[in-house]
């Protein structure tokens, strides 16, 4: 068993502490849920990492969106081969990839041009690098770690059937907004209606707490929101009022994030695994 495999199994079962209460309780469960959180960002992390690391103009011969191409790969293999991530996992991640890398084609064609990527690449396909589907499979990875790590339970889910039409509601109107006009908040209405009564139990050190799926989402959404505005700072890619200098991305992004999470969610539920801790109620 190797060091992070040794992380995990201190994390899912960790020692007990007697006679722990008050503020020493939060502090504690506080810790153990930041150790969990930033265990689960695992991929996440080290792919922002690397987009800190690796210079604009590459390294040696290799462009920069190649070479962060080859980083997301070698992470996603060793997590495979640390035991840190099931094949089955892999599979989910990257069925994010190509979800996330067709909705980069379309919004970075010539006719919509909602950003683009500057930069020259030997892996690029039409117009987008390949890497750019590692950044929504980040999301999936986050998604599947906190699941497990934080023993996460869904009381009151609503039926599958609801929740996959909305999940292809909110993809389908990322690309049809553009021509039938932006149905985000008829979908964001609906999805409070759905979801009003679902909760999330989580397990942070010994005692499962709980919070509403709706602030989670919007909370994961708000923190990919900031990873954005990260990226689009050191010119990953840019939207075209960022072209001539950078500016903030708009709060509005963070709410296609929040419905992207939703949609990610959705998928992730669907793993065999996942799928017996949810309870949707008859």
């Amino acid at each position: 068993m190797n060091f992070q495999q040794k992380l995990d199994q201190f994390l899912i079962t960790p020692p007990s502490i007697p006679d722990l209460r008050g503020w020493k309780r939060f502090c504690i469960e506080f810790l153990f849920f930041g150790i969990k959180e930033a265990r689960s960002c695992l991929f996440v992390g080290l792919f922002f990492l690397s987009i800190f690391i690796v210079p604009k103009s590459g390294i040696w011969i290799l462009p920069r969106y190649d070479a962060l191409l080859i980083i997301a790969i070698t992470v996603q293999l060793w997590m495979v081969f640390t035991k840190l991530e099931t094949w089955d996992e892999l599979k989910a991640v990257m069925l994010f990839h190509i979800v996330g890398f067709a909705l980069e084609v379309f919004k970075t064609s010539a006719n919509i041009h909602s950003w683009s990527y500057p930069d020259f690449a030997y892996t690029k396909f039409l117009n987008v690098p390949l890497f750019s589907g590692f950044m929504y499979a980040a999301i999936g990875s986050y998604i599947i770690q906190a699941w497990r790590l934080l023993d996460v339970k869904i009381y009151h889910h609503p039926p599958y059937i609801f929740s996959v039409i909305i999940s292809l509601l909110i993809y389908i109107n990322f690309f049809t907004h553009h021509f039938l006009g932006d149905y985000r908040w008829y979908i964001a209405a609906t999805v409070v209606g759905l979801y009003a009564r679902t909760t999330v139990i989580f397990t942070p050190y010994d005692r499962e707490r709980k919070m509403p799926l709706l602030l989670a989402f919007i909370l994961i959404g708000f923190f990919i929101w900031l990873a954005e505005n990260i990226s689009t700072f050191f010119g990953i890619w840019k939207y075209p009022n960022q072209i001539t200098s950078w500016s903030m991305v708009h709060t509005g992004k963070w709410s296609s994030w929040a419905l992207l999470v939703i949609m990610t969610f959705t998928i992730t539920v669907f793993l065999k695994h996942i799928k017996k801790t949810v309870y949707v109620p008859k």
